[in-house]
């Protein structure tokens, strides 16, 4: 078998993949995994740094708010970006933008020092706290790129499968950050923290640079897509009855993501915060507990990979996000460390299921050529919805209700069932969000859009996004007619 022209193995649906496709994935999967460690260690760090030098649950819940809005405006445009670039370019490109918004925080850290970038009053802590989030941002761009090559190089019915091995690596990343992000700021400071992200960020790009991806060009480059092609990811959605409904669906956990974003780390960094010998431990402490709690990411990644997500992924997901509901309602009631990192616990393992059940259903209905579309219209739609929540909770958590929890008139009405404590007001956020959250998803097991859905994708046939497309077909439609053979070419490589 030579270098250029591996030989093709075809899945149950026909659709042919490269016979070292696995092997390239996983190198791709490894290597992507770095690059989130790298950006979530530094996201983490920025918002453990701010909460602790202003104990602003307003600042914390606006840098988180403001990474989701970033990444709801941009996602459109990472998604055409994909469809119309080699994916393994994209994957560069996005790791050296990165680079250099990382750099260019450094340098304003050189050059205004600590204490003026913490003046949350000054122009300075915006521009440098936007720069780290534009870096994080744009690193996102090849999620959605690692979305689409599963398609290229996994046969179908490991789909489901090499989603969740997704999340368990994400998982694992998440463990890695949370310990090092708190250490890191508490014990090193902010400057070194961003001098390491800037290093592990340059070893992930020169690593990327040696992976070898073989892909043709994509036809959204030289067809006149539009460089934001909204209105041809809108024919794909729309292409496959009941999508935009799994869209929605999906949208319910980033619902509750935006109470999590702005509400999480300060709740924990008050539950959590030891003295010991005259000083305090908090960032520490925290971004352990944070670690310990993300294996659950790692256990509900793998047990995805090991077992998939039944007949019907869209059911599996909205049972989960009623559980995510659920557990949001009651892990805060009480001011015990124990509940609350327990709850974080299963709510971490409940996260790679909901997100492989939307990127599986996605991956078997919606033609390879329109999936980054699609993955970007579904990230801007989906992102759009943790702002809204994180920019309305937190002013509303810090001037309303943790104030009226902290009185005579909250505790007399709530004690019974949340108890007292400093954190009370945020533990009645996370109640009444848990529970809006359960009655979405029980409402959506009524729709229509449920029913269509979830028999589309039993029956499932690849279909394009409208009749008028010129885009050629998708290789499952011609495999219909014509299997693959052994010396097929596989889907994306490029001829030679």
């Amino acid at each position: 078998m030579s270098e250029e022209q591996p030989t093709a193995i075809a899945p149950a649906d026909g659709v042919p993949v490269p016979t070292d496709g696995r092997r390239t994935f996983l190198a791709i999967l490894v290597n992507t995994a770095a690059a989130n460690v790298t950006t979530s260690f530094l996201w983490f760090a920025l918002t453990f740094w701010v909460y602790l030098e202003t104990r602003s649950v307003l600042a914390t819940g606006l840098i988180g708010g403001a990474y989701m809005l970033l990444l709801a405006v941009f996602a459109m445009v990472f998604g055409s970006l994909v469809d119309r670039h080699r994916k393994h370019r994209v994957m560069v490109v996005s790791g050296f933008v990165t680079l250099i918004a990382f750099l260019s925080a450094g340098a304003l850290w050189l050059a205004f020092g600590e204490a003026a970038l913490l003046d949350l009053g000054a122009p300075w802590f915006w521009l440098f706290s936007g720069i780290i989030l534009g870096g994080a941002v744009i690193e996102n761009l090849r999620n959605i790129a690692l979305s689409t090559t599963v398609t290229l190089l996994v046969p179908v019915e490991r789909h489901a499968n090499a989603n969740g091995l997704v999340g368990t690596v994400q998982g694992l990343a998440f463990v890695v950050t949370s310990v090092f992000s708190g250490l890191s700021v508490g014990l090193l400071g902010m400057g070194w923290t961003l001098g390491i992200a800037i290093v592990l960020t340059l070893v992930a790009l020169v690593h990327l640079l040696t992976i070898r991806l073989r892909e043709e060009r994509p036809t959204a480059a030289t067809d006149g897509t539009p460089f934001v092609d909204l209105r041809g990811a809108l024919r794909a959605v729309r292409a496959a009855p009941g999508l935009f409904a799994l869209i929605v669906f999906s949208t319910f956990n980033n619902l509750i993501g935006g109470v999590y974003m702005a509400l999480m780390d300060p709740y924990g960094l008050e539950l959590f915060r030891i003295e010991i010998g005259g000083r305090v431990y908090d960032a520490e402490v925290w971004g352990v507990v944070l670690a310990i709690s993300a294996t659950g990411f790692v256990i509900g990644g793998g047990l995805v990979a090991r077992f998939g997500l039944g007949r019907n992924p869209i059911r599996t997901m909205l049972w989960i996000v009623i559980a995510m509901g659920l557990l949001g309602a009651v892990f805060t009631l009480r001011e015990w460390w124990w509940l609350y990192g327990l709850g974080i616990w299963v709510y971490m393992a409940l996260i790679p299921p909901v997100e492989a059940a939307e990127q599986t259903v996605i991956q078997k209905v919606v033609p390879y050529e329109t999936q980054g579309r699609v993955f970007g219209f579904a990230a801007a739609f989906e992102s759009a919805a943790a702002p809204v929540t994180s920019f309305l909770i937190a002013p509303i958590a810090q001037f309303v209700v943790i104030p009226y929890m902290n009185g005579d008139a909250g505790r007399a009405g709530w004690g019974w069932l949340l108890g007292e404590g400093q954190s009370r007001g945020i533990a009645l956020v996370f109640l009444v969000a848990g529970l809006v959250m359960v009655v979405m998803a029980a409402l959506a097991f009524t729709t229509r859009s449920y029913r269509t859905l979830s028999t589309q994708y039993r029956t499932a046939q690849v279909v394009s996004p409208s009749p008028e497309a010129t885009d050629p077909p998708h290789p499952a439609e011609s495999a219909v007619s014509a299997p693959a053979t052994s010396d097929a070419r596989p889907s994306g490589e490029r001829s030679s």
